[in-house]
């Protein structure tokens, strides 16, 4: 009995939490009233708009919801660009995804310079942001992508945002790109291998297998040119480094770091930042590049390019755009760690970032995207 009492109260705490039946009705109706004729303009057919949309749950479970009379449910954040950055650069992962790295590049050697000749971006950093994105197409993505951005165009705080997203994957649907099954996604919508938003799948998923189909699901060259077209259409420079670890003197401040301090490498120079090895790649000395210190004096420094922003495109975030650069390199010569690791510096909320971004940029800041 004692037993039975015991799984009966986990089964309580793990279960989903229950929608308020005049929660669900309101849902049902801003799916009929509002949201279908905005489908129907855009030319979704109604066997269409029901084959994805009927009989969904809203999923409670998802982070920053506003809930009808609650406010904003700020949940925390599970999403690995906002954790600290000693955490998100775990060296023992970097080493697993640089080797398996090491070895998808000897096997699809041929498709990678096929895709590098046509959008101009290396094979390692391709293969580094599949890394992180989905482990080489390794990870579980189980939600269903139609109830995730539903959830949130209904309930989220941006909602304009989700709205445009559901629509999107409903064109998809129209279009039959994709079964309606196999729109599986992370909790914040995005697709397949590359994850990418469907927004992303529309206008940069590429078939380059030639079978006729976007398909990021399951065909390799279809995930990698996807990628690599992503980072073109954002304007990645063919032949320009991402950037390089440097050392920083003292006397030069943290104030100057950011997308908005660019200036010439000869510049910096003169300041007296040199690289932690080697020296610097010869394509740094056109154009601007940037000082990023990611934890300010507590972790490692670096001049980055445009191209560095261009991969942060792909994700907003300091951190992750970083890891990719950081993964490309060691997948493509087996580098080292940073010279130097970052102290624990804690980490932030996605809802505490956007709401500096918002002070930053009222105040007049580049905040890079």
């Amino acid at each position: 009995m004692f037993r039975a009492l015991i799984f009966a109260l986990l089964m309580l705490l793990n279960a989903p939490p229950a929608v308020p039946r005049d929660l669900d009705a309101a849902f049902r109706a801003w799916l009929e009233r509002d949201f279908w004729p905005r489908a129907q303009r855009a030319g979704i057919s109604r066997p269409v708009f029901d084959s994805a949309l009927s009989g969904l749950r809203l999923n409670l479970k998802l982070p920053d919801l506003r809930l009808p009379g609650q406010g904003a449910v700020e949940r925390e954040q599970k999403q690995a660009e906002f954790a600290a950055p000693a955490k998100y650069f775990n060296q023992r992962a970097l080493r697993i995804h640089a080797a398996r790295g090491r070895a998808l590049w000897r096997k699809h050697r041929d498709l990678l310079r096929q895709i590098e000749k046509r959008f101009g971006v290396p094979g390692p950093i391709v293969l580094a942001i599949w890394a992180r994105e989905s482990n080489y197409g390794r990870a579980r993505i189980p939600h269903d992508a139609f109830a995730i951005l539903a959830t949130q165009a209904f309930l989220s705080r941006r909602k304009a945002l989700f709205r445009a997203e559901l629509l999107a994957a409903l064109r998809i649907l129209q279009r039959r790109l994709a079964p309606r099954s196999g729109l599986k996604s992370s909790w914040a919508g995005a697709l397949g291998q590359p994850q990418m938003m469907p927004g992303d799948y529309l206008a940069y998923a590429v078939d380059f297998d030639g079978d006729g189909r976007r398909d990021i699901w399951r065909s390799v060259p279809d995930v990698l040119a996807s990628i690599a077209n992503h980072l073109h259409k954002h304007g990645w420079r063919r032949g320009l480094a991402w950037g390089v670890e440097v050392k920083v003197p003292a006397a030069v401040s943290c104030a100057l770091e950011g997308p908005d301090q660019g200036r010439p490498l000869k510049d910096w120079r003169a300041m007296g930042l040199r690289p932690v090895r080697g020296a610097f790649p010869p394509s740094m000395r056109r154009g601007k590049v940037y000082l990023l210190m990611p934890a300010g004096r507590f972790g490692p420094a670096f001049l980055v390019t445009g191209n560095f922003y261009v991969i942060k495109d792909y994700n907003m975030s300091d951190l992750y755009a970083l890891f990719v650069g950081h993964l490309g390199d060691r997948i493509h010569a087996g580098g080292r760690a940073f010279s130097r690791p970052f102290a624990d510096v804690g980490h932030l909320r996605r809802i505490d970032v956007a709401r500096m971004q918002r002070a930053l940029v009222r105040a007049g800041h580049d905040v890079g995207g």
